[in-house]
């Protein structure tokens, strides 16, 4: 099985339900605690890319920095990206990536794809 990673977030219930369903598919998962280790905003560049949506897509929000940073849905991507760099709770989670591809996992069994 190739190299799967998930960027996780362990108070997440559906990360963690995503991260279940991986290992009970046969995967052992790369766990990358992206609150811990953000990404830049290169590697949400690349994820965007991979999952085929726009930063508003992926941005969550109903977070209260969200909103304290002055942002909107329909703020210019570059803006939502840096934003989703500096303050990671902003990425919508779970994401999985292998094989040059990637799934968000909600729903979790959305990534079973990539197995």
């Amino acid at each position: 099985m190739s190299l799967v990673t998930i960027w996780h977030n362990p108070r997440c219930s559906k990360s963690r339900e995503t991260l279940k369903l991986l290992e009970a598919h046969g995967a052992a998962p790369d766990v990358r605690l992206y609150l811990k280790e953000p990404p830049s905003a290169a590697e949400i560049r690349t994820a965007l890319d991979l999952l085929g949506l726009s930063a508003a897509a992926l941005t969550r929000m109903k977070e209260p920095v969200f909103r304290n940073l002055g942002l909107t849905g329909d703020s210019p991507e570059e803006a939502l990206i840096a934003a989703m760099a500096e303050h990671p709770i902003l990425i919508e989670r779970p994401i999985v990536f292998a094989d040059g591809d990637a799934a968000l996992g909600r729903p979790p069994e959305a990534v079973l794809a990539l197995l």
